[in-house]
């Protein structure tokens, strides 16, 4: 059971959230690694190859991200029932989803090649380096997956510190590696990728030698004949088929904002890309929140203490609203020097003025909708989150942003991204009062299992 004093309940949260912002944040710096260290070689074409692979990586990994995702939520009400049992029967169900995903990653690797640089042209040079990264880093797939599982694992019993922990070690050992095989080495973007899976496999090693200190060899052996519990399995892969199709709608949102924003020309294109980064900064200091959020919800969930997710809702909303406010008027109001540091073309960050108080509504109800995925990823109401998303899409999003495109106008376009954050927002925010009531069942289209 948890029974957190609210003053402590906070400084916890507070500390939770700090450290998965401060884990959150070293995610874009191993791209900079790559980045540095290929950037400087005599033939650019490594760098664009290595950009190039990495657009699949990341589709690839980002769709696959239910396995962080609906580990820590799974773990989080387990441990706020204190079935400890059951922490660990999560961690070994999803790590095994994780494995069998990561190896058929590895059986299919030439078909996953040949359809992400079919969709991907460029030049030859640019493609032949492309696949020597791709062909390195493909095979840290099976540790990628089961880190997810890891961190979400953490995450869910609160052990913010490990996070962090775990991503300056990757940080750290891809530095390392890079330097060793790029500089040194001379292997160019194949170094690149060997870096950035060997770094993986490091933090594997490392989690699994904290799992095993924390619970042992015995823990394990006994509980694992419990995995063919088909009940649970059949939860188990509903829940993450249910936020699967949820992250699907939010990329396909994403993408084809950049792909209208492309058509309306690139003047437009260009000043929308440097907006969308201020969004994914923003993300990484609002996810940091969210993820507190998720783990609490998630015990609070599991414990029966109602009271407390009322207080959670209202600590974390705060707090996200006022990062993504505070960023917002921030690039709104000194567009010129911020955007200055992204870009040295005055003309396209005047032509960033035009557009860029639409910041304020994108990132306010953005913050609200990340805050509450989080909450309902707590509460494992994945129903209710794959919901709100395709609704946001179709009904926010699409009809916005196709009369943006009939109309031509950017203004639109930035109206129906704002419009898909206000549909997530809204959508999730209408199920709260339930949550806080009942936690059995949500009305409407949600549903907590």
């Amino acid at each position: 059971m948890i029974a957190l004093p609210l003053p402590k309940f906070t400084a916890h949260f507070l500390r939770l959230a700090a450290a998965n912002i401060l884990s959150n944040l070293m995610v874009p710096l191993a791209g900079l690694i790559d980045t540095a260290f290929l950037g400087h070689l005599n033939d650019i074409r490594h760098l664009a190859g290595v950009a190039l692979a990495t657009v699949i990586f990341n589709v690839l990994y980002h769709s696959l991200g239910f396995l962080r995702m609906g580990t820590t939520g799974l773990t989080a009400q387990a441990r706020g029932r204190g079935e400890d049992d059951e922490v660990w029967r999560v961690a070994l169900r999803n790590g095994s989803l994780a494995l069998g995903l990561g190896l058929l990653i590895l059986l299919l690797q030439g078909p996953i090649r040949t359809v992400g640089f079919a969709l991907l042209p460029a030049e030859a040079a640019v493609q032949v380096a492309g696949a020597a990264f791709y062909n390195t880093r493909i095979w840290g797939a099976p540790a990628v997956l089961l880190n997810l599982v890891l961190l979400g694992w953490f995450l869910g019993q609160g052990q913010g510190r490990r996070l962090i922990l775990l991503s300056a070690l990757g940080n750290g050992a891809n530095i390392g590696l890079d330097y060793l095989f790029i500089r040194q080495w001379g292997w160019a973007s194949a170094g690149a990728g060997a870096a950035t899976a060997l770094s993986q496999y490091a933090v594997l090693l490392v989690g699994l030698n904290w799992v095993l200190r924390d619970g042992g060899w015995g823990r394990l052996s006994r509980l694992l004949p419990q995995l063919r519990d088909y009940t649970a399995l059949r939860g188990l892969l509903q829940l993450n088929r249910d936020i699967l199709i949820r992250t699907l709608a939010l990329v396909a949102s994403f993408a084809l904002f950049t792909q209208f924003s492309a058509r309306l020309g690139t003047p437009v294109l260009t000043a929308n890309t440097l907006l969308l980064q201020v969004i994914s900064l923003t993300a990484y200091f609002v996810d940091g929140i969210a993820f507190a959020t998720e783990s609490l919800a998630g015990q609070f969930h599991g414990s029966g203490e109602r009271q407390h997710l009322r207080w959670l809702l209202g600590l974390g909303g705060t707090l996200s609203v006022a990062i993504g406010i505070g960023i917002a008027l921030g690039f709104s109001l000194w567009p010129i020097p911020l955007f200055g540091l992204l870009t040295g073309h005055g003309d396209v960050v005047a032509r960033v003025g035009h557009y860029v108080w639409w910041l304020l509504p994108s990132l306010g109800l953005g913050a609200i909708a990340y805050l509450l995925d989080g909450y309902f990823l707590g509460l494992t109401a994945g129903k209710a989150l794959r919901n709100s998303s395709l609704l946001a899409a179709a009904v926010g999003f699409l009809p916005s942003a196709l009369l943006a495109q009939h109309l031509d106008s950017p203004h639109l376009l930035w109206l129906a991204f704002t419009l898909f954050m206000a549909g997530r927002a809204t959508t999730l925010a209408r199920l709260v009062p339930s949550t806080l009531t009942s936690l059995d069942t949500i009305e409407t289209f949600g549903e907590l299992k």
